[in-house]
């Protein structure tokens, strides 16, 4: 993952106590992205920034390699965690969070997922406890290893494709500095979600995450 701290001046707290390394896995949540550096600040790596905001608001690492992803422990309100980044590549994602939901027997709904989503402006938010991939080949893997779609996930807007582009230049191009504070502001805000999804309190989270606009 690349080092998101370097552009990310503020990192919004977890909700609740947090304790490292808990006995058990209730929950499962994964970044979406391309492993390596050609790969850092695109478009296609805004799970995989999620997931360093993430892991660093609760003070641990995601680094350990087990299920063919970069892994860590915490505990966020009391629920075990394990935070993981596939490396299999974007399109066979599912592979990786497949292995590590039947390691430690995690149903799809409690696998949260962070994923870019280039049907929405930069800076804005969308979580759905379940639903369609919408075209994004990631959620298309996830859904087809684990046969089923019913797994919450927050996608991040990584801007509309001009009609110029080509899809695959688009997702892979890097995010220009002028895009970088709204997204700074709308992974913050989906990281401060996820204590409440955790809890099922989705009512309150499709409220904060479906209403944002980042301040201009």
């Amino acid at each position: 993952m690349g080092n998101i701290f370097e552009l990310f001046d503020r990192i919004s707290g977890g909700r609740g106590a947090v304790v490292p390394e808990p006995a058990g896995v209730e929950w499962i949540i994964a970044g979406l992205g391309n492993i390596g550096r050609e790969y850092e600040m695109t478009r296609h790596n805004i799970g995989f920034m999620c997931m360093d905001v993430l892991a660093g608001s609760l003070g641990v690492r995601v680094d350990r390699l087990r299920f063919r992803a970069t892994t860590g422990r915490a505990a966020v309100n009391g629920h075990g965690v394990l935070l993981m980044c596939p490396r299999t590549y974007m399109n066979s994602s599912g592979e990786a969070i497949r292995d590590a939901a039947e390691f430690y027997k995690v149903p799809p709904e409690k696998i949260l997922v962070f994923v870019d989503d280039i049907n929405l402006d930069i800076g804005r938010l969308r979580f759905r406890a379940g639903g369609s991939d919408g075209g994004h080949n990631g959620l298309k893997s996830i859904i087809y290893q684990l046969s089923s779609d019913s797994f919450p996930r927050i996608r991040i807007g990584a801007g509309k494709k001009p009609p110029e582009f080509e899809m695959i230049d688009w997702v892979l191009s890097r995010l220009p500095e002028g895009d970088l504070d709204p997204l700074k502001q709308a992974v913050v805000t989906a990281v401060d979600s996820v204590g409440d999804i955790l809890d099922g309190k989705y009512d309150s989270v499709m409220q904060t995450c479906n209403g944002f606009r980042p301040e201009t």
